[in-house]
């Protein structure tokens, strides 16, 4: 869903953001210079009528699917309930949009570890060594006798 832009204007990123319950009509992206690679590539900055402030940062990422160069980050402040989590697509010339998605849950196992995407298959499902009774088989005879009805 698209919620914002940033457009190029006298040099500077300036847009806006605007929600049912959020509108940041003054936005401003500025430009960080680190040598550390997992630094944010811009800070996203609000002005709230007196001065300029940071509320949030956006990372330089890369699609797995098509290539294509965008950044992602989150907004967040004291006065948002929660963060919101921001995708930027297009480039500095034409402008960015700015793009929101529900957050999927984390899904974890029992121990707190996380679930693979994709479940593993196991083509031997269902065949075991143990009957219904919890006790060892003897061999594969007695295994098919127990699941018959």
């Amino acid at each position: 869903m698209n919620i914002g832009e940033f457009k190029m204007v006298r040099g500077q990123l300036l847009g806006s953001v605007a929600t049912v319950s959020i509108d940041l009509p003054r936005l401003g992206l500025n430009p960080t210079e680190s040598e550390n690679d997992r630094a944010p590539r811009f800070e996203i900055m609000a002005f709230n009528g007196k001065r300029w402030v940071q509320i949030g940062a956006l990372w330089e990422a890369t699609s797995n699917a098509s290539g294509e160069v965008f950044y992602q980050g989150r907004l967040d402040d004291p006065s948002m309930a929660e963060p919101l989590p921001v995708m930027l697509f297009g480039d500095e010339t034409d402008g960015y949009r700015v793009v929101w998605n529900r957050p999927t849950p984390r899904r974890e196992n029992f121990d707190g570890t996380r679930q693979n995407r994709r479940p593993r298959r196991d083509d031997d499902f269902g065949n075991g060594n143990v009957g219904n009774d919890g006790r060892m088989m003897a061999d594969e005879r007695e295994l098919a006798e127990d699941f018959t009805m």
